[in-house]
């Protein structure tokens, strides 16, 4: 499809508005989604650290208890 000048390429025989817009439509919610998606990882990534550092200071709180060792009785019959 070739055009004689840009403002027929613009004009698209009369479809350009609807082409454009359709364009515009899609620019926009794609830049919407990466927007939505880099928030949403953030929030994501700080609530798994928040989660992390919980877990973290609640073991550190309370001491570990020495592993103990019993000794099992095997009885071969």
């Amino acid at each position: 499809m070739a055009f004689d000048s840009f403002s027929a390429f613009i004009a698209m025989e009369g479809h350009g508005p609807y082409v454009w817009a359709c364009y515009a439509v899609f620019a926009v919610l794609l830049v919407g989604l990466m927007i939505w998606s880099s928030r949403h990882h953030q929030a994501v990534m700080a609530s798994c650290k928040r989660r992390y550092q919980q877990q973290e200071n609640s073991t550190s709180a309370r001491p570990k208890q020495a592993a103990t060792f019993a000794r099992v009785e095997v009885s071969q019959e």
